[in-house]
């Protein structure tokens, strides 16, 4: 961070600017002007670049109206900013326009782009990379705009695959005939693949999916889909929420299983990307060829190469009647959207940043996520981080001695034969107590709610809990036991010669009925409902 020399520099609050991005094509802006209020609230003040926000739809009196200025060219923002806030890694010339000890928050992407990392480093600036962000901690995740983003490509993707896809993706039947739902197979079942499982399960199209880690499996069946696996057992998951590479025996079985899926998809959309690495080749010329006519290949790794062997990156081709969508700016597509959500990220870390909200961030290299985050430090190069420290295993509690329970049995085992031949011994000397002293009117009533009692327990608890709430497993036993007390009401031994209770009980007792019915079968009406929910 900047050190100012003197304490009345140090207690001024520093200034956030927005640029406008140059990288072609991206029409994303770092925050916008909801986000700026909050910023203002942390202490800071907020700079934005006329026009940065104009692709996205935010215009520059929307950015006025929430407090920032609006400053005339890039020269001016950044010469004036004490934090930076970008979407894409600068160029040489914005690295030039930076105030040297400044700081900068963007995507960085250290590890494809070691010059720039040393240009930033020679202005002695601070450069958080928001790409670097430990994922494994959960009180980072409020900042992962690496999620965020991937899931507004992944929607994206399933948008681009229908514009370029020649029919309806789900299945009709019309007066013209009928039109089968469309077949989607997603390579990566990550944050971007699972967004892309959800979209096109919405849009009615039979989803396949495939992901090396095993435990993406439930993820991608909650969502609609149909888990693909590989014939072949080996553990996919690399750590830090990302897959690792694979052994040549397991790419060998994929490639032959991702052969199989391009013969029968309609839509094919891929999602591997392991970062640092180029993008794995998962889907070859051949199996290109094989699809279709009129086909959709969409290629999310296209930016870093794509996972298609014909993918040409920016450009939608088409080879071998397959279209073959490669665009790198998926997320700049839907602008607002995206600008929004990372916006957000930004803020949450600027929170973390600054806890006095005094407008003065302080990067604390003792906290595991800013630590992270941080790829240069005052100008020395600090990426990459040190491993995450593992956490502390709890010690086993030490088994209880059996001379100290309190109880006869725990909690799940049966009941020894001594204690279950008192408990029986007592009943019965409760059930004598009563039978002896009370009413034979009293008694009859008594028995058939002991039974009711019985049998709706017996019924209703041994229900699965995932299929039957508690609540309503209470409310059904319940309507149980008044639906007998209405039918004895209705028709009691001790009627008299024809057989009627006096008509005032009759009318209550049929009414407890018609109450109780409504209650029993609204009830199952009402779990039917929850469980078609998860039904295709």
């Amino acid at each position: 961070m900047q050190t100012d020399p003197t304490p009345q520099a140090q207690a001024q609050p520093q200034r956030i600017g927005v640029p406008r991005e140059t990288f072609p094509l991206e029409k994303r802006v770092a925050t916008v002007p909801d986000v700026v209020e909050k910023l203002i609230k942390l202490g800071f003040t907020v700079s934005v670049e006329s026009g940065a926000g104009d692709a996205a739809n935010f215009s520059d009196e929307a950015y006025r109206a929430a407090g920032a200025e609006v400053l005339p060219d890039a020269a001016a923002l950044w010469a004036a900013s004490d934090i930076v806030f970008k979407v894409r890694p600068p160029s040489e010339g914005e690295v030039g326009l930076m105030r040297e000890g400044g700081t900068l928050i963007d995507f960085i992407w250290p590890a494809q782009n070691p010059q720039l990392m040393e240009q930033l480093a020679a202005r002695k600036a601070t450069v958080l990379a928001i790409d670097c962000l430990p994922r494994t901690l959960s009180r980072a995740q409020k900042m992962d705009a690496l999620t965020s983003t991937a899931g507004v490509s992944g929607y994206r993707a399933v948008i681009e695959a229908a514009n370029a896809f020649g029919r309806f993706f789900n299945g009709q039947i019309t007066a013209a005939g009928k039109v089968p739902p469309a077949k989607v197979f997603i390579a990566g079942a990550g944050v971007a693949g699972l967004a892309a499982i959800g979209t096109a399960a919405n849009l009615g199209a039979v989803v396949r999916a495939n992901d090396t880690r095993a435990e993406v499996a439930d993820q991608v069946k909650s969502l609609g889909g149909e888990f693909v696996k590989v014939d072949y057992e080996e553990e996919g998951s690399g750590g830090g929420g990302y897959a690792k590479v694979m052994s040549e025996g397991f790419q060998a079985a994929q490639r032959q299983m991702y052969a199989t899926e391009a013969k029968n998809a309609d839509i094919i959309i891929t999602t591997a990307l392991i970062p640092g690495k180029p993008a794995p080749k998962l889907i070859t010329a051949e199996m290109v060829q094989s699809m279709k006519p009129g086909s959709v290949i969409v290629d999310m790794a296209a930016e870093q190469g794509g996972n298609c062997e014909l993918t040409v990156p920016g450009e939608a081709v088409v080879r071998h009647g397959v279209t073959i969508v490669g665009y790198t700016d998926l997320a700049s597509r839907l602008a607002k959207q995206s600008s929004t959500l990372y916006a957000t990220n930004l803020l949450r870390l600027t929170e973390e940043l600054c806890k006095a909200k005094d407008g003065r961030a302080v990067v604390n290299m003792e906290d595991d996520a800013i630590r992270g985050l941080t790829v240069v430090k005052d100008g020395a190069i600090t990426w990459p981080a040190p491993p995450l420290k593992a956490a502390p295993v709890p010690a086993p509690k030490a088994a209880a001695p059996v001379a100290e329970k309190k109880s006869a049995h725990g909690p799940g085992e049966p009941m020894s034969g001594k204690t279950l031949t008192i408990v029986f011994a007592v009943l019965a000397v409760l059930f004598w107590a009563i039978g002896a002293h009370a009413p034979v009117a009293f008694l009859s009533h008594f028995t058939v709610f002991v039974l009711a009692c019985f049998i709706g327990y017996m019924v209703v608890w041994n229900v699965t809990p995932a299929l039957h709430t508690p609540l309503m497993s209470v409310t059904n036993a319940i309507s149980s036991i008044i639906a007998i007390g209405a039918l004895v009401q209705i028709a009691p031994p001790e009627a008299g010669a024809n057989g009627r209770p006096d008509g005032l009980i009759m009318w209550l007792a049929f009414a407890a009925l018609v109450l109780t019915a409504v209650n029993m079968f609204g009830g199952f009406a009402v779990t039917r409902r929850m469980l078609a929910m998860f039904r295709k």
